[in-house]
């Protein structure tokens, strides 16, 4: 586990189920930990780890990404791939390091961690129970590069975006929708009258969503 991370590692032995939280643009390892004690009721072990890109964000306070984040051009698949590739070596180490179902691995992102989230279980669902974009997007250029596959019929997905999101517009979310669609994914879509962050009605959506259409279901199974 080569990258810094936080933790929240429920009470008992386990093996619990787990997210793994990506951050985004200019935020932290700290950023989503506090969502720990919402989601599954505190029951889940949530890991969030740091991206390993640091940069100044103003009077000496830094901030960490995934991949460099540009206006003169865009990310590029490799870029998101390589920072991908990463995440997933760090994955590898907390299976080895703590007591994680395997069958109820949760991956979430916000911002650009989404991207690496959408890189990540889009190209190997076989290893997540279900995915969650916040405040993110799906771009074409790595969409392009994940081809068309059997195992996303009906993989679980959560979307949610703000319709007054000043950094990722609203019509890139909905792109990336049209997108999802035509993966035959199991798409849960909500847009909210939010800007760039996470909103208490959007928290109790993915908190429902989470029991209903991932952890319980699989606990059934």
């Amino acid at each position: 586990m080569d990258l810094l991370y936080t933790a929240h590692v429920p009470p008992g032995d386990g093996p619990f189920p787990t997210i793994l939280a990506l951050h985004g643009w200019g935020a932290s390892a700290h950023d989503l930990i506090g969502l720990a004690p919402i989601l599954n009721g505190g029951g889940a072990l949530v890991i969030c780890p740091q991206g390993p890109l640091a940069f100044e964000i103003g009077q000496g306070f830094l901030g960490f990404g995934w991949f460099d984040l540009s206006q003169v051009r865009p990310p590029s698949a490799s870029d998101i791939e390589r920072a991908a590739d990463e995440v997933r070596g760090f994955l590898d180490g907390a299976l080895a390091r703590y007591p994680i179902d395997r069958r109820k691995i949760v991956l979430m992102g916000f911002s650009q961690g989404g991207v690496l989230a959408y890189e990540m279980a889009l190209r190997q669902p076989d290893r997540f129970a279900g995915l969650v974009a916040l405040s993110s997007w799906l771009p074409a250029e790595v969409a392009d590069t994940i081809p068309l596959q059997s195992g996303l019929e009906n993989f679980p997905v959560f979307v949610a975006h703000g319709t007054q999101d000043p950094m990722i517009p609203i019509a890139r979310a909905q792109e990336s929708r049209e997108r999802l669609l035509k993966r035959g994914v199991g798409l849960t879509y909500r847009e909210y009258e939010m800007e760039h962050g996470i909103a208490p009605e959007a928290l109790r959506d993915l908190v429902g969503w989470l029991d209903s259409k991932v952890l319980r279901t699989i606990l059934i199974a």
